[in-house]
């Protein structure tokens, strides 16, 4: 049995008085991709949150391959080889797309300028194709703005820079957050075959989006929240549009007494 890179077990979510979350069970196998799925005010972004160590669940427990954690802030998350693509992508606009893929892992020159904060900017773009190319990205020279790039492409950029840091010695565990609204046709198709690829590559994925063609095209599984609850948890494979779509709304009753 595979162990789950990521398990989240009676996950509880109080604000106040407000119940935002109410017992959710919730896992991701390496390799696999998992939509989260509901309406506006379900509970996709507070689980996610969750997941991402933004949030500190008022009861329940986190489990990252088998090993329970405890996340006080997202830089525990990250060390636990969980990223999190935002919907704002996060981008630094201004500087080049080898810069955006290096943030917080620059190089430095070695002796006296490195001591005083100089970065090889030269080295940086030689691995960060090397990663790319691990990847099977292909996008614009590593010398251009992200400000100079299309909505895809920044997409991509996005996705490449989370996914060079969860796809090390260890399958990490990727957060999608709307990964492909407000793109075009062939912009999503791009976002959709890194998804596959990555996916291909071991990465453990969890996609929130209210696309539901997308989760066809690429998740393996859905998970369906409505009003804090989980309702569904079924196979993509041989499940129905309309039954998705019922658990969203209301219309089909809980798979879960």
């Amino acid at each position: 049995m595979t162990t789950p890179a990521l398990k989240l077990s009676g996950i509880d979510m109080h604000y106040g008085y407000v119940r935002a979350l109410a017992g959710i069970d919730f896992h991701v196998d390496p390799g696999e991709v998992v939509g989260l799925l509901g309406d506006n005010g379900a509970g996709k972004s507070t689980l996610l949150k969750v997941m991402s160590g933004a949030h500190r669940p008022s009861g329940g427990t986190i489990a990252v391959h088998g090993k329970e954690v405890e996340f006080h802030s997202p830089s525990d998350s990250s060390a636990a080889g969980i990223q999190m693509v935002y919907q704002d992508l996060a981008l630094v606009d201004a500087q080049d797309i080898s810069t955006n893929l290096n943030i917080g892992r620059e190089i430095r020159y070695k002796g006296p300028l490195g001591w005083l904060g100089f970065v090889d900017r030269r080295a940086m773009r030689k691995r960060s194709e090397a990663e790319l190319d691990r990847l099977g990205v292909r996008t614009a020279p590593m010398t251009r703005p992200v400000e100079m790039l299309s909505g895809g492409q920044r997409q991509v950029v996005a996705l490449a820079r989370s996914a060079i840091r969860v796809t090390g010695e260890a399958d990490g565990v990727l957060l999608l957050d709307e990964p492909t609204a407000a793109l075009g046709y062939e912009q999503t198709r791009q976002v959709e075959a890194l998804i596959r690829r990555l996916a291909g590559q071991g990465v453990a994925i969890v996609l929130v989006t209210h696309n539901l063609p997308l989760c066809y095209e690429v998740a393996d599984r859905v998970v369906v929240l409505n009003r804090g609850s989980k309702v569904a948890d079924v196979p993509m494979a041989g499940t129905e549009p309309d039954h998705v779509v019922g658990w969203i709304t209301g219309a089909r009753p809980s798979q879960f007494a």
